[in-house]
Parts: structure tokens; sequence; C-alpha cells
């Protein structure tokens, strides 16, 4: 294959192209600064947009968002689109193997100064209250058939047993529930692993962050999602667990010979995939909306969990804090959506790997206070610096099927941000920035650690620049904790 590097051709200062050669069936296009790009040129995640460029089936194009970095098959931070009317595929390896992992944002009626004195008690019942790390254990305890209501109902039957209101659902991309979930798509170890990991954190990447909000960038639309300067913000980021990883996992294995079974050419062995109308194809697509309803189920039950804690905390009530869900995005994922594909109107399936949904004003699956804004867009940074609200925009449905960045993606492995951080104490570091940390583990800290992430404030402003989203306000981490 020949390099990319020598192929990429500048388009704009945050647009850049690797025209269509040899048996790429559409140009990659990546939305990204030239800082950036040299990074995504360096780990191989051109390498992989390429691979999904020879996807059977993609229309137009396979986009890189600003984020992007290597990934299992395909690279986190890309999306694309498949046409079932042209044998488009489905692939588990491009949704990812945390299927639905998401943001939630809750703001409050509380600014940073009324919080000050109990930070450091509340992060340490949150930590407490909410169970994270690897193989994290709740308080539910679910048998199976209880189980299959979650993965069929979503964020709803949360709600329906006490965890939160209608108005999180309402304020839930999809309303916390995909409809074609089919729960004797998941196998039994899924049900197995999800039985007691609901309203879990979980590991890696995933954190909950209790935030000051600093910056207001567009006062309508921070008026509108209930945003102020001072005020206290949470961001939590979790997915469907070991449910949603099994779910990959199963049909990742039978993905092989079902891609040879239809003639499917694969550019990588981790991109197997279905036709999307084979009966392979269509079950996978039940089973990855029941783990993403898992996944929504999860994100509402801990948003209820840190309600309660801060009610406790602060020994104040529900009715004074007022800590409502501004929106939950979905980052891993695949969705059956409506687009224009050089003019006409069609059914796609938008696979997004670390990508964000960004719907501009007016589109018809907002909800209703959301229409004149534009969808928010949550983004977070790093533990050791600022995260985003956006909208999404018009020229996002036009050029990328409706999405945008999903946070500052990962510069280092894990493996690299351990070696970086030998000798180091990554919480004591933040602790005298003025941030509070909360692990499970100090590996897990070094992981996380802030230089393993790229610049957010570059991600930002590249997002910006190509116009596929707009900045609404910006936070800065008070306490984390860590999975």
């Amino acid at each position: 294959m020949e390099d990319a590097a020598k192929t990429i051709e500048k388009e704009s200062d945050y647009k850049w192209i690797i025209p269509r050669s040899g048996d790429m069936r559409v140009p990659v296009v990546m939305y990204i600064s030239e800082k950036l790009l040299n990074k995504a040129v360096s780990d191989n995640a051109t390498s992989q947009m390429e691979n999904v460029s020879r996807l059977r089936g993609i229309a137009k194009y396979s986009l890189a968002m600003p984020d992007v970095h290597w990934g299992y098959g395909a690279p986190i931070g890309g999306v694309g689109a498949f046409d079932p009317e042209s044998g488009g595929i489905i692939s588990p390896g491009f949704v990812g193997y945390d299927i639905c992992c998401g943001v939630r944002l809750l703001r409050s009626d509380m600014l940073a100064s009324d919080i000050a004195s109990n930070l450091e008690p509340l992060i340490n019942s949150l930590f407490e209250n909410i169970p994270s790390g690897v193989g994290s254990t709740g308080l539910l305890k679910l048998k199976k058939k209880e189980i299959e209501k979650v993965v069929m109902e979503g964020a709803g039957w949360a709600v329906k047993n006490g965890f939160g209101s209608e108005a999180d659902i309402e304020n839930t991309e999809e309303r916390g529930r995909l409809r074609e979930a089919d729960p004797d798509s998941l196998s039994k170890r899924a049900y197995e692993r999800g039985a007691a990991q609901l309203g879990t954190l979980g590991s890696g990447n995933h954190f909950l962050e209790i935030q000051k909000v600093t910056d207001i960038y567009d006062e309508d639309a921070a008026r509108t999602f209930g945003i102020y300067a001072g005020q206290v913000t949470v961001m939590l980021h979790s997915g469907s667990r070991g449910l949603g990883y099994q779910t990959c996992s199963d049909y990742l294995d039978r993905f092989g010979k079902t891609s040879v079974k239809y003639g499917i050419r694969l550019p990588d062995r981790q991109l197997a995939c279905a036709p999307i109308d084979s009966p392979e194809g269509r079950r996978y697509f039940r089973a990855m909306c029941a783990a993403a309803n898992y996944a929504f189920a999860n994100r509402q039950v801990i948003s209820h969990l840190v309600r309660e804690t801060f009610e406790a905390v602060l020994k104040t009530p529900p009715e004074e804090i007022k800590m409502s869900t501004v929106y939950d995005v979905a980052h891993n994922i695949c969705k059956h959506e409506t687009h224009n594909v050089d003019g006409i109107m069609k059914k796609l399936y938008v696979h997004r790997k670390g990508a964000t949904r960004a719907f501009p004003a007016g589109h018809p699956d907002l909800p209703g206070r959301y229409q004149a804004s534009g969808q928010p867009v949550i983004i977070p940074g790093t533990m050791g610096t600022a995260s985003y609200i956006l909208t999404g925009t018009e020229k996002a449905m036009e050029e990328t099927w409706g999405s945008t960045c999903h946070g500052a993606g990962r510069a280092m492995s894990r493996q690299q941000a351990i070696r970086e951080s030998r000798d180091r104490s990554i919480a004591s570091e933040l602790g005298g920035k003025g941030i509070l940390v909360r692990g499970v583990s100090k590996k897990g800290l070094a992981e996380e650690m802030p230089e393993a992430y790229k610049d957010v404030d570059e991600v930002i402003k590249t997002v910006e620049g190509a116009g596929i989203s707009q900045k609404v306000a910006r936070m800065v981490p008070l306490a984390v904790m860590k999975g």
C-alpha cells in the first residue's frame, strides 16, 4: 500500500483528503489540523481509514474526526455510512467493543463556591457509592428475565424502577432506547456478565467528574441548556460494560466465516462483517441495539446515584440542587438514519466509533427544547484539562452524516503512558493543580494521565474551524474518579 502520508491533500486548514486509489471504493476525508494529522499518520490511523474505504457499500467517503487514533480494525474517531441498497455491510469492529460507550452531562443550580468545603467528601462518597474498575459490580443483581427487560427498554427501565425521571429520557439520544433491540440475539455469557454491572462505571477511560463552568461562548444555547458561568456540572463516561464487550466478541468470532460466506474481501480481518440485509447482519444489529440499551440504562442508574450522593453529602433537598440531564450521547454505535446522498434521501447505517452524533437545529430527532439550538454535543478532555459543550450544525449534517469528535483522543498507548509516568504520582500532580482524584489503582491513573491524550483545545478548535460543531461552554475539573 502506498504511504498515506505521501497522498494526503490539503483542502483547508481543517480538512484533508486521501484520494481514492487502488481498491479504495471512496476517498478518505479527515477533519483535522496539521498538528493533529502528524499523529494520525504516525500511529497508522490513516491506513485504517483507507481500509474502511474498501468496505462494501460505503457511501461517499471514509471519515475521520480530529481525535482519531488507531483502534481495533477501524480507527477510534472514524465514521462511515453504509447503503443497504448497494450491499452495505455492518461491522462489529467498526462499532467497537464497548457498545454505546457515551457521555452524560448533568447540570445543577449550585455554584462551585457552594460545594468547595464539601468537595472531598463528595468525591469520596461518589467513589464509594458508584463501583468502578475492571469487573466491578453494583448493588443491582438482576436475573436474566429482568436483564431482558433492561436491554429492551433501556433508560426507560431505570426510570420505571425509580432511577431518575422522564426528563432524563427526554434529554437522552434516542430517548435512551433503540427499538430494534432483540434480547434473544445476546449470548448466555453476555447475560452472565451483565447480571451485576448495571450502575457501575467500569475501567480504562471511563470516569465521573465534578466540574465548574468557566466560559460561555454562545449565550442563547447556554441558556437553553441551563448552563452558566461558575456553575457545578457533573460529567460521566461509561458504557455497556461486560455485556457489550461480550456481544462484540461473540459476533466478531462469527463474522470471519460470515464474510467468507458472502464473498466479502476484508482489508483487515478485524473488520469482519456481514451484509446489513443478511440474517447475520440483522441479528448483530439487534444485538448491538440491545447492548446499547443496557448502556443507556447504566448511565441512567449512575445519574441517580450521583444525585443521591450530592443530596446526602450536602444535606440539601433535590429541589434546591436541581441536578438535571443536559444530554446523553453515544460514541460507539451504528444507527439507522436518513441522510442526503448526492441529492437523494437514503436510509443508511452510520457507524460512529469514537465519534458523536451532532444534529443541527430543526432536526426532527431532537427534543423540542433543542429544536432552536441544535443538539448538545458533550466533549470530555482529560482529568487534568477542560471539557466542552458544543452544538451540532447544518454543515455536519451535509458533510459528516451529522457527526463530530468525541473527546481528546489518545496520543499514547496505555503501556507507553505507564512507562512515561514511572516514578510519578499522577494523583499528587493533579492535586497540586487543585484537582482531587480518586482511582482504583495507580496503574489506572497512569494509563489515563493527561499527557496520554491529545490537546482537547486543538480538537475543539478544529471541529469549530471545520464548521461541524459550535462551542457553547467550557468546564474544568474540580474532582475526578477513575476506574
